[in-house]
């Protein structure tokens, strides 16, 4: 129940722009940073996918971006 709660607030916040919108930044990453945590979180449950895109996040340096850093979900959550 909580999860898919957390999945609905995702897709709203890429529905309704995402960063650009909310922030006027563009991420740096691929896949963007909601895409992961959607991902994240269907394929590790919600402790687990919402510790990933927290880390994942901790590093995002968008205003300084040089290049788009290519990162996908792993496939074990100890590796993220």
């Amino acid at each position: 129940m909580l999860r898919g709660g957390v999945l609905r607030a995702i897709a709203a916040y890429r529905a309704s722009g995402g960063g650009r919108h909310w922030f006027g930044i563009a991420c740096n990453f691929e896949p963007t940073c909601s895409a992961f945590a959607e991902e994240a979180i269907r394929r590790h449950g919600l402790l687990h996918g919402l510790a990933m895109t927290w880390r994942r996040l901790r590093r995002c340096r968008v205003r300084d971006a040089v290049c788009v850093c290519i990162e996908p979900v792993p496939a074990d959550p100890r590796d993220a």
